[in-house]
């Protein structure tokens, strides 16, 4: 069985370092059930191709069955049920849980998202195409778009035909699959980890509960907000139903996480919803906005240079574990109201399997943003994503005090929805908001006002854009302010703290801050 990985990211060769295979070598693997090979059919600076070639070994695969033909210690059936066919059948030319075993040994690190040596391309999305030449899926063509176009995939399912000489026989239970797209490379080997045996719809070994934590470590970051979630779930575990269930608790939990409610009150999303979007109706090819929101304020973390960072609002702790896999974050806190959302958090970071050095860099407080916390003092930067919103607005003034007035990071980075934007969500009511725990949503003139007037009182500089598409007439769903201080540590207001959200339907086509140089344009986008 066969795939292959092309890019076009130039120069293309760095596939290379990526995958941790040298473009000019063949690379052997021995596996349980036979042989991997990494080798590059193309290795050049415009298009790089590597291919995973699995030569399986029938009398291996028949080694790991049990007395009755079964996968393993009771797991499936084979997809053959007559005796010969424990030695014929499709298993070593067909892509299914083989293929994904195979692609978790041979490229550990780059699902992982780590590379010592291109460790900025390796969090970059890049241009790639991945191909499965024959895939048994059990559901046809249909199914395998129904499964990938929501991660941002263009799919190309073609089925085979059953003997192309004999066209009146039809079509067989496989398909060519090919997939393009622009995705982080370690987030597209995750997704066909996952999914090939999804859309096989067996395994070749027996389901222990411990495949609950490898599917959620692999759907990390888009298997809560997928919409065919429970299928993938289901046919991921065999159709075991107490383990199916456990894991489909688990991702109803992570999407009420990702929810950071109140600061100061513990709110039940009554949806359950993996974002604040997540009960909109969707928008034409809508990618999950809460993955988007996080790589935008990374990015900003990033940019600032910040070693020592405060989630402020933490919920339970979806940023918290993308800052984890960062080693340049030499100290991590976590703070909630909420001691049941920061349970939720600490076994999301699963801190207790943690060895003590990287435990050591992880704090999880319980803390109310609209009171001064002195143990919040002294960090590099901190991040209020998808809170303020959520607080009556006679209470933000107290939140500005606490934040940019006593804590005083270095950077402060502030995501909210951009209420404009509202109108591009189909069914929405005119003047609803997208959460019914969110107490107003600013425009984007109504944000920079109020970004403009925190600047001025407390001495940062600031910097406006936005997250999600960009609509040329009510920008993007996703507001993002960038906080650079200006004034000394420990310096005060220069005016009186704090402002109300400016009244609604403010009319503003620009704002220029009156403690930086940047400009905020009427797009949304201060660069």
């Amino acid at each position: 069985m066969l795939i292959t990985v092309t890019t076009t990211h130039q120069p293309a060769t760095d596939l290379g370092y990526l995958l941790v295979k040298h473009p000019d070598r063949v690379h052997t693997f021995e596996m349980p059930t036979g042989t991997a090979y990494v080798v590059y059919p193309e290795a050049g600076a415009e298009r790089c191709t590597a291919a995973l070639l699995l030569d399986i070994d029938p009398l291996a695969l028949q080694g790991g069955r049990g007395r009755r033909g079964r996968a393993g210690r009771g797991g499936n059936p084979t997809p053959d049920g007559f005796t010969l066919g424990q030695y014929v059948n499709d298993r070593g030319y067909a892509a299914s849980s083989l293929l994904s075993s195979a692609l978790s040994t041979v490229f550990r690190s780059a699902l992982r998202g780590n590379s010592k040596d291109r460790p900025e391309l390796a969090a970059t999305p890049i241009p790639l195409e991945l191909r499965v030449p024959a895939l048994r899926c059990r559901g046809g063509a249909e199914l395998a778009g129904r499964l990938f176009a929501p991660l941002g995939w263009t799919v190309n399912a073609t089925p085979i035909p059953l003997d192309p000489t004999q066209p009146d026989w039809g079509d067989s239970r496989y398909v060519d699959l090919t997939l393009t797209g622009t995705l982080r490379l370690a987030d597209a080997l995750n997704h066909l980890y996952v999914l090939l045996p999804v859309l096989d719809d067996a395994k070749h070994y027996w389901v222990a509960p411990d495949e609950i934590d490898k599917l959620l470590r692999a759907g990390a970051g888009w298997l809560a907000e997928h919409p065919e979630r429970g299928l993938i779930t289901r046919r991921y575990l065999a159709h075991r139903r107490a383990l199916a269930g456990a894991a489909l608790a688990r991702l109803a939990e992570q999407r009420l996480a990702d929810e950071p409610g109140d600061p100061d009150t513990i709110v039940e999303a009554p949806d359950g919803g993996a974002d604040e979007e997540a009960g909109l109706p969707a928008t034409v090819d809508r990618q999950p906005l809460a993955a988007l929101r996080r790589a935008a304020v990374l990015d900003a973390l990033d940019r600032s240079g910040a070693a020592r960072v405060l989630d402020l609002g933490c919920g339970g702790g979806a940023l918290l574990t993308e800052l984890v896999k960062n080693r340049r974050y030499t100290e991590i806190v976590g703070t909630d109201v909420s001691s049941r959302t920061l349970a939720i958090a600490q076994r999301r970071l699963r801190l207790d399997r943690l060895p003590p050095r990287q435990r050591d860099r992880i704090k999880l407080w319980q803390s109310a943003l609209t009171y001064r916390d002195d143990r919040l003092r002294g960090y590099d930067a901190a991040v209020l994503m998808e809170v303020v919103e959520h607080l009556d607005p006679p209470r933000l003034p107290a939140l500005e005090a606490a934040v940019f007035g006593h804590a005083r990071p270095e950077t402060v980075v502030v995501t909210t929805p951009n209420v404009e934007y509202n109108v591009r969500y189909p069914g929405l009511a005119a003047g609803a908001f997208r959460h019914t725990d969110h107490r107003f949503e600013w425009t984007r003139a109504e944000f920079a006002d109020w970004a403009d007037a925190v600047g001025a009182s407390y001495g940062y500089a600031v910097t406006i854009s936005g997250v999600g598409a960009d609509d040329p007439e009510v920008g993007s769903p996703t507001q993002l302010a960038v906080f650079a201080r200006t004034a000394p540590s420990g310096g005060t207001p220069t005016s009186p703290p704090g402002t109300a959200p400016p009244t609604a339907g403010t009319d503003r086509t620009t704002s220029t801050s009156t403690t930086g140089d940047s400009t905020v344009g009427d797009g949304g986008d201060a660069r």
